[in-house]
């Protein structure tokens, strides 16, 4: 979750560089991550304003949808970051999984939340964005998060990335496994209105309240995740919607 820094004077005084705190807080996020723990907790962030949970702005038309349950009683919504990191995780641990088993039983919505400390979440976003345009966009999005390490991680396996040209080189061996039309999906992936959905989706997710990803909602109200590893997220998120497909 992005927060504003704080400058201490104290630790200033100490002469550790920028490099050094950079490091410390690279070692403590990728602990916390491998350890399987959940490193956001929305405890801290705004309540959303009156009516932001409505549908227009969790769940706008062509919203982009994982599986749908035309006239369904639950509609999941989830705001992320393609560079995430514990985005890739929620993944691999509780979203692919639920997607799967609640199949035709929920409509699963994704938007767009890029945050700046990832460089090429925006990119990762524009790849989906312009898959979608040609019908693909659920596969587009299981390649990023399934070849993650491979574009979105640098060299050390540890930070995230700012390579373009390379995250841009495994995108278009994504469009080209899917079998799109390379020349159309650079130039939507570059065109005002794939910018226009990323930016609706940043600026909708702070209307709800959103300031750091995942964040997800179910039927316009917030999950607030309790538990202290994915296992525990996946048994939590799985007895709200089972409750609410139950009402």
């Amino acid at each position: 979750m992005a927060r504003k820094q704080n400058r201490n004077p104290v630790t200033a005084k100490k002469g550790l560089s920028a490099n050094a705190w950079t490091t410390i807080g690279v070692l403590v996020v990728a602990v916390l991550v491998i350890g399987g723990v959940l490193v956001f907790n929305h405890k801290d962030a705004p309540a959303a304003p009156p009516g932001a949970g409505a549908a227009t702005v969790l769940n706008p038309p062509g919203s982009n949808t994982l599986t749908t349950a035309p006239g369904g009683p639950v509609t999941v919504v989830e705001f992320l970051d393609y560079q995430c990191p514990v985005c890739e995780a929620y993944y691999q641990n509780v979203t692919k999984s639920i997607e799967h088993d609640y199949a035709g039983r929920i409509t699963f919505v994704t938007r767009n939340f890029p945050l700046p400390m990832h460089p090429l979440a925006v990119p990762a976003a524009q790849a989906a964005e312009a898959a979608a345009m040609q019908g693909k966009y659920h596969e587009m999005y299981d390649k990023l998060y399934a070849d993650y390490p491979t574009w979105a991680l640098a060299a050390d396996g540890k930070n995230v990335s700012d390579d373009a040209p390379r995250a841009q080189t495994r995108f278009d061996g994504y469009a080209r496994e899917l079998g799109l039309d390379l020349t159309r999906f650079h130039a939507d992936a570059a065109s005002p209105a794939v910018q226009k959905r990323i930016d609706q989706g940043k600026a909708d997710g702070t209307r709800a309240g959103v300031t750091g990803t995942p964040t997800i909602f179910v039927n316009g109200t917030r999950f607030e995740p309790t538990g202290d590893t994915y296992a525990a997220l996946d048994r939590q998120l799985r007895g709200e919607l089972d409750q609410a497909l139950a009402a």
